[in-house]
């Protein structure tokens, strides 16, 4: 009997010193950090996703208040495609690939070429957009029709790029080219030097080159230097679930429309800045002008303006077309924003009445929140040239031109440094970021050209009508 009771308590000791070690690995499981989520995983749960790209006028920037950009938008269909809130970071060029590695976004979305030097560190989607790498020269330029006649020439690109890696190739095909490498550029800032003749050429793909065209006619797109390439999205090397996702939405997007309508907005040539068309300006004068002047006589009256000035801002915005509607997706005759319609109390754009009293109303606002420029027509200056870029912006330019020794309360100061908004040296350091700072200030120019055409309209009118009640 003594001989069964010590097995049994033999066996006690056993199971007891079982359980203990049990409990002790329990604890210790408790105690161990959680493995971290995977990062499509992580997403669904936090309800955001990250993505790193660039602040330029082909990926994203701030206009009339609010985020755009062809990047921005996929990105912003991608994010709704999950049913996530977007969130943007925008390091330099240099600073993506780092920052996605360290898992501070969860993709690259900014016009990347797959080439296989890349590879080696991330996983591609399928690509969005076929592109060729093209020279990029001043209209005066000579022509250049081949690469070997790259010979001699001097071209600037941006460090850490596909440009640089062709253009090592094509030294390395026996041409003798001379490349200069800036660190930290955007390919489009190097595009307007050489429109101002800064430097002699670039390389730029043709859907950069396409988007620029339009705002620096004196570039001249020159002869291919690359095959096709194609751009992609890149994620982390390994996140198989993420790049799986990004697949199937870029497979939708392109088959369903989404995509050739977001390709549509930003490079279709139809969207080329209006040029000043003094002409066509004389017979909307005519044609289209009656149709609304009454409603913009009282408005203008009701906030303070002069209705010529209103009129020669509609022509700017839409030629008196009631139902323009402008690739970054403002809408009506005044082309506001759905914010701005919202703010001004107007349930619709489409309307002309509607239209041109949040658009008088908004400059209005606008004028009222300059209230410490003095003078009242830098005043009104300041005001047209937010209507256009955002006040933000503004507010931006005035702090670069405080920093470089000017009046920021003057117009001719603006002038000067809006233009400076798409520089990185400069927009870097501002709240707001990039702006293509030459268009508000070809906005105030051209609607104070067709305003002054006005008056002089009227003036002559007055002449002819005192010359027939008292012809001597």
């Amino acid at each position: 009997m003594y001989k069964d009771m010590g097995r049994i308590l033999t066996k006690l000791v056993c199971l007891i010193q079982i359980l203990s070690l049990l409990g002790l690995l329990c604890a210790s499981c408790d105690n161990a950090a959680p493995v971290p989520l995977a990062s499509f995983d992580r997403i669904r749960e936090e309800g955001r996703i990250v993505m790193i790209t660039q602040n330029s006028a082909n990926t994203y920037y701030i206009y009339r208040e609010q985020p755009m950009g062809f990047e921005y938008d996929l990105a912003m269909e991608y994010a709704r495609y999950l049913g996530v809130e977007l969130e943007v970071v925008t390091p330099n060029w240099l600073q993506m690939f780092g920052m996605l590695a360290k898992r501070q976004g969860d993709f690259i979305a900014a016009g990347v070429t797959i080439v296989p030097s890349r590879r080696q560190h991330v996983d591609f989607s399928v690509p969005y957009f076929t592109v060729r790498q093209h020279l990029i020269l001043h209209e005066s330029h000579h022509r250049v029709e081949s690469i070997e006649d790259l010979s001699g020439m001097t071209i600037h690109v941006r460090a850490g790029t596909s440009y640089q890696e062709r253009l090592a190739e094509i030294q390395g095909m026996g041409v003798e080219l001379k490349m200069v490498l800036i660190p930290d550029v955007l390919t489009e800032d190097l595009i307007r030097q050489v429109a101002e003749g800064e430097i002699e050429a670039t390389i730029a793909d043709s859907n950069i080159a396409m988007l620029n065209r339009r705002h620096y006619p004196e570039i001249k797109i020159g002869v291919p230097v690359s095959k096709e390439q194609s751009l992609a999205w890149a994620v982390k090397k390994g996140d198989f679930d993420l790049i799986q996702s990004v697949n199937a939405f870029l497979t939708r997007v392109a088959s369903d429309g989404t995509l050739t309508r977001i390709r549509g907005r930003y490079y279709d040539d139809r969207n080329l800045l209006e040029k000043l068309d003094v002409k066509t300006f004389h017979n909307r004068m005519e044609t289209r002008l009656p149709l609304y002047d009454s409603v913009i006589k009282a408005t203008a009256l009701e906030y303070g303006f002069d209705w010529r000035l209103i009129a020669a801002m509609i022509y700017q915005e839409s030629h008196f077309d009631p139902e323009a509607q402008s690739h970054t997706g403002v809408r009506g005759i005044m082309q506001v924003t759905g914010k701005t319609a919202a703010e001004m109390g107007i349930d619709n754009r489409l309307d002309p009445e509607q239209s041109i009293r949040a658009g008088v109303k908004y400059l209005a606002h606008l004028f009222r929140r300059f209230g410490e420029i003095e003078d009242p027509r830098n005043r009104l200056l300041f005001a047209l040239s937010s209507y256009n870029v955002g006040y933000g912006h503004v507010r931006d330019a005035q702090k670069i031109a405080r920093e470089r020794g000017l009046d920021p309360m003057a117009w001719a100061s603006m002038r000067q440094v809006l233009p400076l908004l798409s520089r990185p040296e400069y927009y870097r350091e501002t709240r707001y970021g990039y702006a293509r700072g030459k268009e508000p200030v070809r906005y105030v120019n051209n609607v104070l050209t067709y305003y002054d055409i006005m008056i002089g309209k009227m003036k002559s009118a007055t002449r002819k009508i005192s010359e027939e009640v008292d012809p001597t």
